[in-house]
This record gives structure tokens, C-alpha cells and sequence, in this order.
């Protein structure tokens, strides 16, 4: 039987849409499921800023009349901005079939050719402000938190279906296994020496809604040259703090400023992976349990953002920031910590972590395909 791929209403379909993900991953060992209720939530015109800010579409494709796959399309605004022809893609998900996936991704093109695009990007689920890209290396270990999850057959289906990498990007690991290198300990010891103007200090968790503005000050002008950047209005980036506060560990936090003037941030996160992921998307019927348990499961961390003023991006306050953090680490008895994600050419920043000793472990990948007229 044919596959068919049909538009869904938000958010009266997302949980047939949230569904068709169970299926897929059935039995893979490194799958962590999602929460359901803050997939749904994030699904939702009406408690996501982000569906004011875009036009998507999202669709499930069926086949023998069983759900199958996934996929969305959208046009981000904020991204059209500087890139008024590039729409994106995503929650690409699909079985292994080459004639599921291949429809899936036809559907999608289509959609953004028929809004004027001229090429498309992905995947992003919606934006780099959230989870996005495909694992292409680094399959034999679990995901950290709020990063992605696929299986190795992904890959070739992609490439079966015309989409061509745009842009890798790397997690590092590092073992928190001794003190920092001491090249990283001295070019910090050395900078808070020379320059007294500066002071850091641990994020305050509980002035949460003090510390989101001063962070906001910081961001959007910290990575507004990164590649593939959209910038987050006030609404989402209020959104996206709500949903990392129950995550935030105020040791793992910290801010920076230069004669009191916000300066930098780093943010690194326990991996909550490893208590989601045995709660199987729920919080019931003993998913509380692991939530409750959650300090004795949690043993290894993700640098999430780290990210200074351009104005400051002369100072290597880098060293200092990653200095306290990996001291919290070995103090907590973590394990080991994840840098994700690098832009492949940010070598900058590549540069830093390979010097305090971390590794490639996972690449992930940005796909993007000419949008040329139906023939």
C-alpha cells in the first residue's frame, strides 16, 4: 500500500503526533522519551511563543493505515530575516523504509516550495533555540540532556532522499578525572590576577527571574554571528528559561561581569537524561519516583551555553567560567561532562575544550537541499 502523509491540527493531533514516536524507537536501548506533557505543551499554539514567530505545518505519514513517521515544516521568521528564501524542516522520524521517509521529506519540500522557499534546512525541531540536528557518529551511548536521539539508519535515508550536509557539529567529553589542565588553571588564575574589573559569581536560582534578565542582556548579542542563529524575542526566551529552571543547578551556573556590566554566561546542566529516560515519557505511575530520586542517579553534566558580549570576546573569559565548573564537578563527584554543541568551524571554541583534554564522541549534522520547481 501507498504511504500517505497527511497535515495535522495543532494541538488536537499532537498526541497521535508524540505517539508515532514510540512506535519508531520500540526496543532501541539508547532512546530516552520525551516528558509527553511538555511535548504537548511545547506543541501548543497557545503555551509556545514560538508558533506567533512561524508558519509551520507538522504531518504523520501512514502506511497499511498504521502511523509511521513524522515530519514538520516551517517558516521561522526570525531566521527569514537575514535568510528570506531558507525555510527548515523537522521531527523527522520514520521507520526503516526507504518509501516512508522518502515521502515524508517530498511532503515537506513541497511545502516550503510552495511558500517561495528556494532552499531548506534541518532538522531543526523548530529552531537551533531548540533541539535540532541528525546524529551521524557516536551511536553506542545514550544522549545527554536535551540532545538527539536517532537511529544509524537515518542517515542513509536522508541521503537516499536528496539532503546534503550543510554543517556538523561536535560533542566533546571530557573526564573529570583530576584537577583541570594546568595550561586552562593558569591562563585563569593569570586573567583574574591582571584584571580586577572582572567578578564571577554563581547564578542565583533562587532570584530566577533577576538572573533571566541579566542573561537575556547577554545572549542574543553573545551568538548573534553564529551560524544558523535566531534570535529569541523576550516571550521565548522567558519560555525557554521556565523549562531549563527545573533542571538548573546553581553550582553549574555562573555570570560574569566587567565593572558590573553583564559580560558573559556559562550554563551546564546535570544530565537529566538518566532519570527521564527509565520514566518512560511519564510521570506516572512511578516515574515521581525517579524525579524524587534524582541526585543519586545524575553523574555527568552538559556544558550547554557558554557565551560572552561581542564587545568582551577580546577577553579569554572562557577560562575562568569552564575553571569553576569542572571544580564543581569533581567536588559533586561527577563523572565526566559533555561540551554540545560545536559548530564545526568554530575552532575558537573547539580549541578550548581540546586543551583541557576533551574528545570528539558525537557528530551531528545540518542537511539542506535545493528547493527547484516541481517537475
Amino acid at each position: 500500500m501507498a504511504v500517505e502523509v497527511r497535515p495535522i491540527s495543532l494541538p488536537r493531533d499532537a498526541a497521535a503526533f508524540i505517539d508515532v514516536w514510540w512506535s519508531i524507537y520500540k526496543g532501541d536501548p539508547h532512546w530516552v522519551p520525551p516528558l509527553r506533557f511538555e511535548r504537548k505543551e511545547f506543541l501548543d499554539p497557545a503555551k509556545n511563543p514560538y508558533f506567533g514567530l512561524a508558519d509551520l505545518q507538522c504531518f504523520i505519514a501512514y502506511k497499511d493505515g498504521k502511523p509511521v513517521g513524522t515530519v514538520s515544516a516551517q517558516l521561522d521568521h526570525g531566521y527569514q530575516e537575514l535568510h528570506p528564501d531558507v525555510g527548515f524542516f523537522g521531527f523527522l522520524e520514520f521507520i526503516d523504509d526507504r518509501e516512508v521517509s522518502k515521502a515524508l521529506v517530498h511532503t515537506a519540500l513541497q511545502w516550503l516550495r510552495d511558500k517561495g522557499m528556494a532552499r531548506a534546512m534541518g532538522p531543526f525541531n523548530f529552531n537551533t533555540n531548540h533541539e535540532c540536528s541528525l546524529l551521524v557518529d557516536g551511536f553506542d551511548s545514550d544522549p545527554l540532556v536535551m540532545m538527539i536521539w536517532n537511529p544509524a539508519y537515518y542517515v542513509a535515508h536522508y541521503e537516499a532522499a536528496g539532503l546534503v550536509k550543510e554543517k556538523d557539529l561536535y560533542a566533546y567529553w571530557l573526564e573529570n578525572d583530576g584537577p583541570i589542565p594546568e595550561r586552562i588553571a593558569a591562563i585563569s588564575d593569570r586573567f583574574e590576577q591582571r584584571h580586577p574589573e572582572v567578578s564571577i559569581r554563581p547564578v542565583d536560582t533562587t532570584n530566577f527571574e533577576k538572573e533571566v534578565a541579566i542573561c537575556k542582556q547577554i545572549y542574543n548579542d553573545a551568538w548573534a554571528d553564529n551560524w544558523g542563529f535566531v534570535r529569541l524575542t523576550d516571550k521565548e526566551f522567558d519560555k525557554v528559561a521556565a523549562g531549563l529552571k527545573p533542571m538548573l543547578d546553581g553550582r553549574y551556573c555562573y555570570i560574569a561581569f566587567v565593572n558590573g556590566e553583564p559580560a558573559a554566561f556559562s550554563l551546564t546542566l546535570p544530565d537529566f537524561n538518566q532519570v527521564v529516560k527509565p520514566m518512560n515519557g511519564s510521570i506516572f505511575p512511578i516515574g515521581w519516583w525517579h524525579w524524587l530520586t534524582r541526585p543519586s542517579k545524575i553523574n555527568q553534566i552538559r556544558v550547554f551555553t557558554l557565551g560572552v558580549r561581542q564587545k568582551y570576546q577580546n577577553l579569554p573569559l572562557g577560562a575562568p567560567l569552564y575553571k569553576r565548573t569542572w571544580d564543581a564537578g569533581r567536588e559533586a563527584g561527577i563523572k565526566g561532562a559533555e561540551c554540545s554543541w560545536v559548530l564545526e568551524d568554530n575552532h575558537k571554541m573547539r580549541s578550548a575544550i581540546e586543551k583541557m583534554g576533551g574528545r570528539i564522541y558525537k557528530t551531528y549534522r545540518i542537511y539542506g537541499a535545493p528547493l527547484k520547481a516541481a517537475e
